[in-house]
């Protein structure tokens, strides 16, 4: 394996490279009323009270954010990134390493952080927001796999990858993944969630330890 251990490792983005939660960052932003509507939401998706592409797309469009709310949120990410996330992914990707980022993130939010990963933009998967000629939302893709409670699993499925594949993440969906890979890390660094960390293959808490053992 030319001192990999994996060939491939799909990334979480929020809770993972970044300390931010981009749907909950955006509906902070659109003021109180909206930001207790959207936590609801999430709460009846995660509980599994309301489908979760009906909660996303019902989500966004009660935020409703501008193209400059988004970009925020690109910069946001950056600003609250894991201090030695840089550090690993140009060490894995020096290895031959491909890095993939999947989220439920707007991807527009995503491509800055991607460039200052070193990640190659076609390696990033997230839902597509539509914005108008002025900025204005303008609709999501609800026909994404990504806006799917199984949607992450399923995208992963379809990916031409090298294998081995390792997933990393701190949420379910992200554990999901555990079907299309090879193994699951549960990433402990932003916050515990102990009935993902409990069914993870291993459970890592800083990126050089991450990188550590792909590199092992």
């Amino acid at each position: 394996m030319n001192g990999r251990a994996f060939a491939t490792v799909v990334l979480d983005v929020d809770s993972t490279i970044s300390g931010v939660e981009g749907i909950t960052w955006l509906a902070e932003r659109a003021g109180e009323l909206i930001a207790r509507r959207v936590a609801s939401l999430i709460a009846d998706a995660a509980s599994g009270k309301v489908p979760q592409d009906e909660a996303y797309a019902t989500a966004l469009g009660t935020i409703r954010p501008r193209r400059e709310a988004v970009d925020a949120l690109s910069r946001a990410y950056i600003d609250q990134i894991d201090p030695h996330c840089e550090d690993a992914i140009r060490q894995l990707r020096r290895a031959g390493v491909r890095v993939i980022l999947m989220s439920t993130a707007p991807r527009h939010a995503l491509l800055r952080l991607a460039y200052y990963l070193g990640v190659d933009f076609d390696d990033v998967y997230a839902i597509n927001v539509r914005f108008d000629a002025i900025g204005a939302y303008d609709g999501v893709d609800v026909t994404s796999p990504l806006a799917h409670a199984d949607g992450k699993r399923l995208l992963l499925a379809t990916l031409n990858v090298e294998r081995p594949v390792l997933v990393v993440g701190d949420g379910l969906t992200d554990l999901a993944m555990r079907d299309a890979a090879d193994a699951f890390a549960a990433f402990t660094g932003f916050v515990q969630r102990d009935d993902v960390a409990e069914r993870a293959d291993v459970v890592v808490d800083s990126f050089p330890e991450l990188a550590s053992m792909v590199l092992a």
